[in-house]
């Protein structure tokens, strides 16, 4: 089914804001805009990969792409296992991605390194239904169908929503959709509830007459990446540029929480979202990222997510996700089950 035929176009977000959980489309934006130029000086150039109202529109608002002393080359995918094919064929240096991207790129024994890591609130990964569905809890999913992007985080927390309840995802009617057809089909009622993450939860409850059946909060590990080509750290002076790139992201970051209205507005610029929504989902999620060591708890963690898609077969194999991970960046990074922030009562 075409998004188009099913939705008010107002409510369908840009295909390119499939964000860093998503499973996605598989190629690179092109054109100029956004995502294609270059920032910075000097001899050294890292190629960074993103996505829309990503890496690049958050360094920008918080003022960390002023005197770069290399260069940035960016480039913009539409989510994060496109992004990963880039960084294995060495096109791209280093990139982020969500908790699930790396677990199938790794899988295809593709060739990355885990270097830096994020903790989040996981309010804005939910099951969500309709205001007036009979659902009022995630045991009544039983026989019903549900909305989710293959292999995407929402699917990990789908999966364990319904494990917590008793039931599998052979207890229901799998509908593989991405988030602009899954829209679609929730608005038009073709699906009793949809999973889905940030800021397409904040868009859905703000414009599609949602509300929230469950969330991935104390389910989903609430963790995201930056992942990296391995021949990009073996190279001593593109692997400074990492650590430099990495600590520009952290400070971003910590500016972010302190002025969740300016980048709610300047992200809103960059997306398309309506600031409201924006800042909802920085409220609820986006805002509230911690940067964190990617230490044993976080493989471990990991870990758990290549398990359960392996036993679903869902990934050709098990494997040990330690062996994507390079740690030299972790530093006094706090421990990666640091609690996110918080701006009081989820939104």
């Amino acid at each position: 089914m075409r998004a188009r035929h099913l939705a008010p176009a107002a409510l369908l977000l840009p295909f390119t804001l499939l964000l860093a959980a998503c499973g996605g489309s598989s190629r690179a934006e092109g054109g100029g805009g956004t995502g294609s130029g270059t920032d910075g000086k000097g001899s050294l150039t890292l190629n960074v990969g993103d996505q829309k109202g990503g890496s690049e529109a958050l360094l920008r608002a918080a003022g960390e792409l002023d005197d770069l002393p290399y260069k940035i080359k960016w480039s913009t995918f539409t989510s994060g296992p496109p992004l990963l094919e880039a960084v294995n064929a060495g096109a791209v240096d280093v990139g982020a991605v969500g908790n699930t991207p790396p677990v199938f790129a790794a899988a295809a024994k593709s060739k990355i390194k885990v270097i830096a890591g994020s903790h989040s609130r996981s309010d804005g990964e939910t099951i969500l239904v309709k205001k007036d569905s009979p659902l009022k809890r995630p045991a009544q999913l039983k026989g019903k169908s549900v909305a989710v992007a293959q292999g995407s985080s929402a699917h990990y927390q789908l999966v364990t929503s319904l494990k917590k309840a008793g039931l599998t995802t052979k207890d229901v009617t799998l509908n593989y959709l991405q988030p602009a057809d899954a829209l679609a089909a929730f608005t038009r009622g073709k699906v009793d509830a949809w999973a889905v993450w940030d800021p397409y939860t904040s868009q859905a409850l703000d414009q599609a007459d949602a509300r929230v059946l469950t969330t991935g909060q104390g389910l989903v590990n609430g963790l995201s990446f930056q992942v990296a080509a391995p021949a990009a750290l073996d190279d001593k002076k593109k692997s400074a540029a990492l650590k430099d790139y990495t600590d520009r992201l952290r400070r971003a970051q910590n500016w972010v929480f302190k002025h969740p209205d300016v980048w709610a507005k300047a992200w809103a610029k960059e997306t398309g979202l309506p600031e409201k929504v924006a800042l909802d989902a920085v409220k609820r999620t986006r805002g509230t990222a911690v940067a964190v060591a990617v230490d044993k708890a976080a493989i471990a963690s990991e870990q758990q997510l290549v398990d359960s898609f392996a036993a679903l077969k869902l990934i050709p194999r098990s494997f040990d996700f330690g062996e994507f991970v390079d740690p030299r960046f972790n530093g006094d990074l706090p421990p990666s089950g640091t609690a996110p922030r918080t701006y009081g009562k989820a939104h």
